[in-house]
């Protein structure tokens, strides 16, 4: 059996791991590379294998950079089915088709800016996939429940576990038969941190001959939820009530945009804060919102609880759904109290640019990140200090507030990654640390090495390995 890493080996987007085994050829994720020119360059290159000789594609979650090639897959000749959970089939409906919307914009703006003479030298701008093609990969997911068997080819069963980290959120269990004798796969996905409200805490698994296992935060700890909670409340006050501005918070359309929405409802259920205008401007994180609002069934008690409440109009937060670019538009009017919940997360598209080439000029107003910033991208320079930035080819001077804060991230941090490993009755024959900056995949690899006699080791990309 072979493993190859194709992706998130070394970094943290483009989640793409192939599988050999006795005829059988299969895809675990096919995501998409975030950050910059070079990610986009990544995407666009010619996967590294036929895609029509896929036998099958197992996905563990709905965000992008694990789910967002699935289109161009499909395009350039993969025809068999993706497997994944019954809430990502889903949620991959909104997102591959606003992520297709996205690539076919962008393509037609580009196109337009560059003009005729330009488009003469260097052909038309084409955009990475079609609605279409996001069309073709949502009618090939097979949708399964947690906990439940599958096998898609005779010497491959599946099981999907729980994650904790967004809806739908899968760890892998593969077991695959070889010249008769059978080994487990374990593919951790994303995993959340425990002891979060709303989405339940990662299942334990206790047995693997091989272990992938994610690395965001290898080498640190969150700041506990509770501080971090204080923070925002802080923050929230800063700038409503005493420099009278907006907040604007770059949020991922899937996860973070619904958390941030419960932890505000949550501070005006204690009191803290009152009369909350948010406004949510982002069509997939609305669609999202309804969509997990139909599966309170994969939240814990606590969020079943607050989601009841705020049905009963007991809540003093005032949510409103921007559906045009009109209504969009109209809140870079609005001078101060608004909380604006805009994506991108990273910043790298979508209308969160509008709100912060007019919102970072203005030092009443406070820009908040709340999530993982890969490298390259404009949220990246705004953590980082920039002075100013390029947003649609303008300079924008940055003088707003930049805050950030790491206690609400969906991931795992260092000591919840080391105790779910722990769940393990004995250590895997081999580990693949992935999905990590090379720091972060280090001292990840360092922490399970001197924890397992076993071989742990941090994958370069490309690298195919001959599991025995």
């Amino acid at each position: 059996m072979k493993l190859t890493f194709h992706g998130a080996a070394g970094e943290v987007t483009g989640s793409a791991y192939l599988v050999e085994a006795d005829g059988v050829r299969f895809l675990v994720d096919c995501g998409m590379f975030q950050g910059g020119r070079e990610a986009d360059e990544k995407n666009r290159r010619a996967f590294p294998f036929d895609p029509a000789s896929l036998d099958f594609v197992v996905l563990t979650h709905a965000h992008i950079d694990h789910s967002g090639l699935l289109p161009k897959l499909c395009r350039d000749g993969f025809s068999g089915p993706i497997h994944t959970s019954t809430a990502t089939t889903e949620l991959l409906e909104i997102m591959l088709k606003d992520s297709a919307h996205i690539h076919e914009r962008d393509a037609e703006r580009a196109n337009r800016s560059n003009g005729k003479v330009r488009r003469k030298q260097r052909g038309q701008v084409t955009p990475l996939y079609t609605i279409e093609d996001a069309d073709t990969a949502i009618s090939q997911t097979v949708g399964h429940e947690y906990d439940e068997a599958f096998s898609p080819a005779e010497n491959v069963r599946i099981r999907l576990r729980d994650a904790g980290h967004i809806l739908g959120s899968a760890i892998l269990e593969i077991w695959v038969i070889e010249t008769g004798i059978e080994r487990k796969l374990v593919f951790s996905g994303d995993l959340g941190q425990p002891g979060r409200p709303i989405i339940r805490d990662p299942q334990k698994v206790e047995t693997a001959d091989y272990l992938v296992i994610e690395s965001t935060y290898g080498d640190r700890d969150h700041k506990a939820l509770e501080p971090s909670l204080y923070d925002l409340l802080e923050i929230a006050r800063h700038t409503l009530e005493e420099k009278r501005g907006n907040l604007i918070i770059p949020a991922f359309a899937l996860g973070r945009s619904q958390e941030l929405i419960y932890y505000f409802q949550h501070l005006t259920c204690q009191g803290h804060l009152k009369n909350l205008n948010i406004f949510l401007d982002s069509p997939m994180a609305q669609a999202v919102t309804r969509l997990t609002m139909r599966h309170l069934d994969l939240f814990d008690a606590e969020a079943r609880k607050l989601a009841n409440w705020h049905a009963a109009g007991k809540s003093s937060v005032l949510l409103k759904f921007t559906e045009s670019v009109e209504d969009s538009m109209s809140l870079n009017l609005i001078r101060s109290g608004a909380i604006i919940l805009s994506a991108s997360g990273m910043c790298t598209a979508g209308r969160i640019l509008h709100h912060l080439r007019h919102g970072l000029p203005k030092p009443q107003n406070t820009v908040l990140i709340a999530g993982y910033q890969a490298s390259g991208t404009l949220g990246r320079r705004l953590v980082e200090g920039a002075s100013n930035v390029n947003i649609f080819g303008d300079r924008v001077p940055v003088n707003a507030d930049i805050r950030s804060i790491s206690g609400f991230s969906a991931h795992a941090d260092r000591t919840a990654l080391l105790g779910w490993a722990d769940g393990f009755r004995e250590c895997p024959k081999r580990t693949f640390i992935t999905h990590g900056e090379p720091a972060a995949a280090e001292a990840m690899r360092r922490s399970l090495g001197g924890k397992w006699e076993s071989g742990v080791c941090v994958p370069d990309p490309g690298e195919t390995f001959d599991l025995v």
